[in-house]
């Protein structure tokens, strides 16, 4: 496996790559989350590249990005046993260097959701992938549906900028008790993690009365929201239940709807989703 620094030297190594390329762009702190967006990787393409980059642009300034856990050699042994080609991993400076300002966003997409809470969020998310593309020019790239926005936002950009490239998404990755596998689970104390697994249980309510037949999607919000707010630990940020591509909130589910909601516990905050098919 090839632990690559520079932009240069990954361009290199990748005119040397012959068939097909599979990109997995992390932010590292590896999980079984990202370990199966690899091995996905590796059945469809006849190389796998994983990059490693925790992204300064995509943090606001109340955020985690210096506490964001980074354990670079760890990353390196799991990506290593799973056969990993290419190991990408830039310093900022690499990546934004000196007079660096030119920015992608992707409209409206970005003002929802994680984008109201987090401005400025999916600009750095999107011109950060859109240099990766660049760099690593994989054939297909791979992203989990944990962060169901950020795939969508990806999406629309390779659509929009007629990219050469295949997005997949790849479910998302639980534990046993339904919580979504996350590295800011690990901020998490005993009773907060415990706490946590009302996401699954929220979304569990959603997808039962849908099944059930029901399609008021503010009933579907307020049971959640109810389901929620009966652990004192939970504290809402926000429930929604959307359009699958432009993210606007639905009245009536009459097509595929994302589910999704985010939730803080203590000062970790997570989120989750699921998708109601039609």
């Amino acid at each position: 496996m090839e632990i690559v620094k520079t932009i240069g030297d990954m361009k290199a190594l990748r005119r040397q790559m012959r068939g097909q390329v599979g990109f997995v762009p992390t932010m590292g702190y590896l999980h079984e989350g990202h370990l199966v967006l690899v091995r996905n990787s590796r059945k469809g393409n006849d190389h796998t590249v994983a990059s490693i980059f925790v992204n300064p642009t995509q943090f606001g300034p109340k955020e985690d990005f210096t506490a964001y856990p980074r354990d670079p050699e760890r990353d390196f042994a799991m990506l290593e046993r799973e056969e990993v080609d290419a190991v990408f991993i830039p310093g900022a400076g690499e990546m934004y260097p000196p007079g660096f300002d030119t920015w992608v966003e992707a409209g409206k997409i970005t003002e929802r959701l994680e984008g109201a809470v987090r401005p400025g969020h999916f600009r750095g998310v999107a011109t950060v992938c859109t240099k990766l593309f660049n760099i690593v020019e994989p054939d297909r790239a791979y992203f989990g549906q944990k962060d169901a926005q950020q795939v969508t936002v990806i999406i629309k950009v390779v659509r929009d900028l007629d990219m050469n490239l295949e997005i997949v998404v790849v479910p998302t990755v639980r534990e046993a008790d339904g919580l979504a596998m996350s590295s800011r689970n690990v901020y998490l104390n005993p009773m907060e993690r415990k706490a946590a697994v009302i996401l699954w249980k929220a979304l569990s309510t959603a997808d039962k009365l849908w099944a059930g037949g029901e399609s008021n999607a503010d009933r579907i919000r307020g049971e959640m929201m109810t389901t929620i707010e009966k652990e004192p630990l939970a504290v809402i940020d926000y429930v929604s239940v959307a359009d699958t591509e432009t993210l606007e909130e639905l009245e009536v589910i009459n097509r595929a709807a994302l589910v999704s909601l985010a939730v803080k516990f203590g000062r970790t905050r997570l989120i989750d989703n699921i998708v109601l098919k039609k």
